[in-house]
């Protein structure tokens, strides 16, 4: 099910922030493919998920990661996304989803939630605290955030910078469409001041993303790769980890 919140029609793509940074026009589904995995993101999330817990996925995509809170956590999930095309691919999914931007006006339509989930969402807004502060409305008593944002420090782009290079991406830590930039403890920072304690961390560990698709770890074979970034993530987390995963309770 898909509803039009009252903004939808003055609504445009977050993609749109990549004009004149990549070449041609981005696949809005290029973040379709979440799997359930205990070492990224989706595992990450859903472990800090309780089970039976309404949850609020505010930038939803796909509905992907939506579709694995419902089945993994038996949570009842309602979903706000503002770009079109991604909007309609999680309602044919067969969730509920507002099209349009989280406000004031919609949280008082659809009610209070146990759980607000940013996943990989606050780096494309231009002012993410005034988000945050709002998903304060939209929580219970006792609700919980969660935040992924991708880290600015891992190896790869400290890497480029050595050599001098800061290249937008179509997708990844470096996707064109971010307007902000986290390391951990600036994503702690922002969660913090706007009213909420940091009670769980973790970082994901990227396997198969482009960032850490390219030498030294490539000349390694995939098995390999795979195992020693899930190792790295854990021992190193803001050099290796490829999102910071940050749960807080509301103040």
């Amino acid at each position: 099910m898909i509803a039009d919140s009252k903004v939808a029609s003055r609504v445009a793509s977050p993609d749109e922030n990549a004009a004149g940074l990549v070449q041609g026009a981005l696949d809005p589904l290029r973040y379709g493919g979440y799997i359930l995995d205990p070492d990224e993101v989706s595992g990450i999330a859903t472990s800090m998920i309780p089970r039976g817990a309404k949850v609020l996925e505010v930038g939803c995509g796909t509905g992907s990661l939506s579709l694995m809170v419902r089945d993994t956590c038996r949570a009842d999930v309602v979903g706000v996304e503002p770009d079109p095309a991604r909007a309609q691919r999680a309602a044919d999914r067969g969730l509920k989803v507002h099209r349009g931007f989280l406000s004031r006006e919609l949280i008082h339509e659809i009610g209070l939630f146990d759980v607000v989930l940013f996943a990989d969402v606050l780096e494309h807004l231009p002012n993410p605290q005034a988000m945050l502060l709002l998903s304060r409305e939209a929580l219970s008593a006792g609700g919980t955030l969660i935040v992924s944002v991708p880290n600015v420090a891992h190896w790869s782009v400290r890497a480029n910078l050595l050599r001098g290079k800061f290249q937008y991406q179509p997708s990844g830590i470096m996707d064109a469409t971010h307007l902000k930039w986290f390391t951990v403890a600036t994503a702690e920072s922002l969660i913090v001041s706007s009213g909420f304690k940091v009670i769980e961390y973790r970082a994901s560990a990227g396997v198969g993303i482009c960032d850490n698709s390219r030498p030294p770890l490539s000349w390694l074979p995939a098995n390999y790769q795979a195992r020693f970034l899930r190792l790295a993530c854990r021992h190193w987390p803001t050099l290796f980890g490829c999102q910071h995963v940050l749960k807080a309770e509301k103040l």
